[in-house]
Parts: C-alpha cells; sequence; structure tokens
C-alpha cells in the first residue's frame, strides 16, 4: 500500500503535523533532499525513522527546528559563533553540530554527545515545523544508502508502505543535503551547499577533509559511509578525455552518460545534460540517477567533476555513489 501524498496546502501541512504530533512518520521536502521526519522528542518515533530506511543505529539524525530558539533547546551549549553561523546562514543548508541535550533520545545522537541542528528555508518545511510546534529528526527520505530523493515520487518509489504519508512540496531547489559543521572540532564533516569559502569569514582555522570517511563505531554526521547515495545502476566517474572510449566499451543498450555540457561522441538520446556550475548541476543529479534507475539503465557514466572547493560537495556524492557494493 502505497503512503498518502499530501498536497502541501493549509489542509495537507494541518494533517502532517497532526501525524507527527500522534508519533508517525511523515516525509516532507526541504530546500536540500525529501526529510523523513519524526517528533525528536518521541523514542519510539525516532526508533521507526531507521526500521523504515533500514539505517544503522551508528548514524545519527539531523534534527531540523523553526527558529534559533529552537536549536538551543535541543543543545546544552549554542555558542556566539553557533549564533553568527546561525544568522548568517539560516534559514538554509547548514547543519551545524553542538553538544547535545541529554533528554534527546539516544537514537537522535547515535549515542554521542552531539547533535546536528539547522532551520530549513523550504517554505513547505517551515510551515510544518511552526504547526508542530516543535523540533524534528529528519534523515533523507529514502532506503538507507540509496539515492536521496528530491521529488515525492522518489520517496514512494524508495520508501513505499513503509511510511503513512509524504507531504508534496514540489522538487527540491539545492538537491544535495546540508553543509554539516562541527563546532567542536571545527571541521567540515559533510560538504555541501554552503561551501568552504564563506563558513572561513566566521571559522578562520576551519578544518577541511576531502573524502572523510567513517567505517567504524558511532558516526560524527550523517552521509559518512564509504558507499552512499547509490543507484541501482553501476555508477562510474570518467575522465572527459577518456568518455569517447569508455561509451563505446559500454552496453549502449542500457547505459546512461551524465554530462556536464553535450559530447559529442555519446548520443543525445543516451545523456543528461546536468550543468556546468555547481547550482544548476547539483539541482539535477539525483534526479537524474533515479531517472536513470527508472529507465532500467545498468551502468551510468559520470564526467569526473573539476577540482577545487565549488564541486567538492558533488565530488563527494559520486565517490560514494561509485563505491564497489
Amino acid at each position: 500500500m502505497a503512503p498518502d501524498v499530501l498536497a502541501a496546502d493549509d489542509s495537507g501541512i494541518a494533517r502532517a503535523a497532526a501525524a507527527l504530533q500522534r508519533g508517525e512518520l511523515v516525509a516532507f521536502p526541504t530546500e536540500t533532499v525529501y526529510g523523513l521526519g519524526a517528533d525528536a522528542w518521541n523514542p519510539a518515533a525516532v526508533a521507526a525513522i531507521f526500521a523504515a530506511k533500514g539505517r544503522p543505529s551508528t548514524h545519527p539524525l539531523i534534527v531540523h527546528v523553526a527558529s534559533i530558539e529552537g536549536a538551543r533547546a535541543v543543545c546544552t551549549e549554542f555558542s556566539p559563533l553557533a549564533e553568527a553561523l546561525a544568522r548568517a546562514f539560516w534559514p538554509g543548508p547548514l547543519t551545524l553540530v553542538l553538544p547535545a541535550h541529554p533528554d534527546l533520545p539516544r537514537a537522535v545522537t547515535a549515542g554521542g554527545a552531539t547533535v546536528g541542528v539547522r532551520i530549513p528555508s523550504d517554505p513547505t518545511a517551515l510551515a510544518l515545523l511552526r504547526a508542530f510546534g516543535g523540533p524534528l529528526a529528519a534523515p533523507s527520505a529514502n532506503r538507507h544508502q540509496e539515492v536521496s530523493p528530491t521529488r515525492a515520487a522518489h520517496v514512494v518509489r524508495s520508501l513505499g508502505a513503509r511510511i503513512p504519508f509524504v507531504l508534496d512540496g514540489g522538487p527540491c531547489t539545492s538537491g544535495i543535503e546540508s553543509t554539516v559543521l562541527s563546532l567542536v572540532t571545527r571541521q567540515i564533516l559533510r560538504p555541501g551547499p554552503i561551501a568552504p569559502q564563506a563558513l572561513r569569514a566566521f571559522v578562520p582555522d576551519l578544518v577541511v577533509t576531502e573524502g572523510l570517511t567513517a567505517h567504524v563505531g558511532i558516526h560524527a554526521a550523517p552521509g559518512l559511509s564509504s558507499r552512499h547515495y547509490a543507484p541501482r545502476a553501476t555508477l562510474t566517474v570518467v575522465h572527459p578525455a577518456d568518455l569517447a572510449e569508455a561509451w563505446r566499451a559500454a552496453d549502449r543498450e542500457n547505459t546512461v552518460a551524465l554530462l556536464r555540457q553535450p559530447n559529442g561522441a555519446i548520443p543525445r538520446h543516451a545523456s543528461r545534460i546536468l550543468g556546468d556550475e555547481p547550482q544548476s548541476y547539483a539541482r539535477e543529479l539525483f534526479a537524474a540517477l533515479s531517472a536513470a534507475d527508472d529507465d532500467g539503465a545498468t551502468e551510468i557514466l559520470v564526467e569526473a567533476l573539476p577540482d577545487g572547493e565549488a564541486w567538492w560537495a558533488l565530488r563527494d556524492r559520486l565517490g560514494r555513489a561509485s563505491a564497489a557494493r
């Protein structure tokens, strides 16, 4: 049985908020990806997130709030630096990792001492948070390690009857998950739409480590598995100079190429052009991976992305999506 898909109008938001207050799960849009929300103070509701996703208990959840006051309520410390970053980047795709309130369910923090928190900028997400009246724990609304959803239809395809409600707010405008910044270690734990350059104005000693991976134990942030964001098809990242040869060697009937701009060696019908700058590319990446799976592709060739911090978050997603099963 498919979940009930609700329109993002006053009636739909009211129904979704009431479901959350009953301890049920609701998938909802943010500007980054669709999240699978539950009452962050309700241990049973939080446990239902892990069951629906098949998510390991060592992976913490990000808590979404409607205000800085809401963020303070789930932390034991909200420093002047946190305040400055929040006022500069919230609402928006920046998650701050801070000392966690001891009453948060253990599953939210994966048993660790910190919690990731942010205010989303998506109007539907904010309306839902205000109608619900509290913090929502919400990872991406998909099965563990699958492609993150940027459309309501992606949520339905991945989770189906595992969840009761999806609030349909249309396509996500950013398209990849938030930047996660630990204010405990002053380190970017997960790259995202907010680039390191913007954060260095506030955190001059910012630690940037490309390819950061957590193999065992409690993860400091979501998205640190070596394999993540993965389509069913085999994904291979190919240097632009090698694309023509890779295409000739591929099973062309079942291969899709994801490109930054048209490449004459690959037919247009077999390629998807994602854009030549990071923002447009990010908006389409996960949707393109989902579409390739829907089309029955067995292989996805992805043109390698440029070096540099502007493309770091997207290189991160592709690197994890292409990791061996």
